[in-house]
């Protein structure tokens, strides 16, 4: 219970919505799950008042058996979370609770073969499908290298994933939401002065981007704190590239997602042949955030620069003869691509007095200029008073 309080009191605190996995190991001599630790919780939880939405597990189901010798299928796993979702309905305090599930790690046949199990049994989730993705990149984070994060190859992974969690829940639950869990920038938890450093970066933000432009409304970053090398602040509370890359993106980039269209970045294809952009750019609606005097209307495009040379990128159309707002990310120190440390616009971010946090200060780029992206870098720009049509409202 007081583990729970400070978990809560934190996640209320920090203006954030908790979602609570239990434990889905505890079973009973038939291999049903055994509620009654988690209906003590429950009780517990509805009589502070508290507001949380649940899952059951939080490790992959369908890797049980290899983590703790344990075989746990799709039925049965969705019997479970009937039970659990009876327990919920009978404490009036979460009778409309959400949860999520099951999980599922890298959507290979065992994994799909377990999510198809689970959605059979009808009304499962109240929610949406949650499912986990952090070791799908393939990056090994004990022999992983700064080079590796910047693989179109890999990067590109993310996006038939989806598609393959995607069309086993439409065929059940057409329209279900579907969340992306547990993401990181490599599995077995990382590697220290890799997926901590700057280089981290372009998968997480391409993973943000791509995840978005298919439809996945959630994406829930692994780990905040003190787990292996993929958490977003040191062991001192000092935010890490990856968490200034998260904040700037939470404050500049709205929820609604805009096609985007370039022209003279596709190399010409051959038979046979991929072509995969190190040039990657994404648009959304500008967030309309009380930090910033952005009115609705305006524009947010994301880029992703994977060349080893500059790219200059031209407006054109409507956005030609708007104010852009440049918000530049590069590393800060001698580090390079390694650096823990990350400077906006030419000035460090960093915490002042260990608690205040710096202003984020755009460049202003005047309408018709070229927008110019350094080598191996990632940038963000408003396009200011566009006042477009699809952005005007929520």
């Amino acid at each position: 219970a007081r583990s729970l309080d400070k978990l809560y009191n934190f996640a209320d605190c920090s203006g954030l919505h908790l979602l609570f996995g239990l434990n889905a190991l505890h079973r009973n001599p038939d291999n049903s799950w055994n509620g009654s630790s988690a209906l003590s919780l429950l009780k517990y939880s509805a009589s502070k008042k508290y507001n949380i939405s649940w899952e059951l597990g939080n490790a992959e189901p369908n890797s049980y058996r290899s983590m703790v010798g344990k075989t746990l299928n799709g039925s049965r796993l969705g019997r479970d979370y009937i039970q659990l979702k009876s327990l919920l309905q009978s404490i009036r305090a979460h009778s409309r609770a959400s949860l999520y599930g099951p999980n599922i790690g890298r959507p290979r046949k065992n994994a799909l073969t377990l999510l198809d199990g689970y959605l059979m049994r009808k009304g499962v989730t109240s929610g949406g499908v949650l499912w986990k993705q952090h070791c799908d990149y393939y990056i090994d984070g004990r022999v992983a290298k700064a080079a590796d994060f910047m693989k179109t190859r890999l990067l590109d992974t993310l996006l038939d994933q989806i598609r393959k969690v995607k069309e086993v829940v439409n065929f059940y639950t057409p329209g279900k939401k579907v969340w992306l869990g547990g993401v990181g920038p490599a599995w077995a938890g990382g590697t220290n002065n890799l997926s901590d450093t700057y280089a981290a970066g372009f998968l997480w933000l391409n993973t943000l981007g791509m995840a978005a432009k298919q439809g996945i409304d959630v994406v829930i970053r692994h780990s905040f704190f003190d787990h292996g090398y993929n958490h977003l602040v040191d062991q001192n509370f000092n935010p890490l590239p990856d968490y200034w890359l998260s904040l700037l993106y939470k404050r500049l980039v709205g929820p609604k997602v805009l096609a985007v269209h370039v022209a003279g970045v596709q190399r010409k294809p051959h038979p046979g042949r991929v072509i995969r952009d190190k040039l990657r750019i994404y648009a959304h609606c500008t967030s309309f955030h009380e930090s910033h005097s952005y009115v609705r209307g305006s524009i947010t495009i994301y880029i992703i620069n994977l060349h080893r040379s500059r790219k200059k990128i031209k407006l054109t159309g409507s956005l030609r003869d708007k104010t852009v707002h440049q918000y530049l990310l590069r590393p800060y120190g001698t580090e390079g691509l390694q650096a823990k440390l990350v400077q906006l616009n030419g000035q460090p971010l960093l915490l002042a007095d260990n608690e205040t946090f710096p202003e984020y200060k755009a460049k202003v780029v005047r309408p018709g200029r070229t927008l110019v992206m350094p080598p191996l870098t990632i940038g963000f720009y408003v396009v200011k008073n566009m006042n477009a049509i699809a952005c005007r409202y929520r």
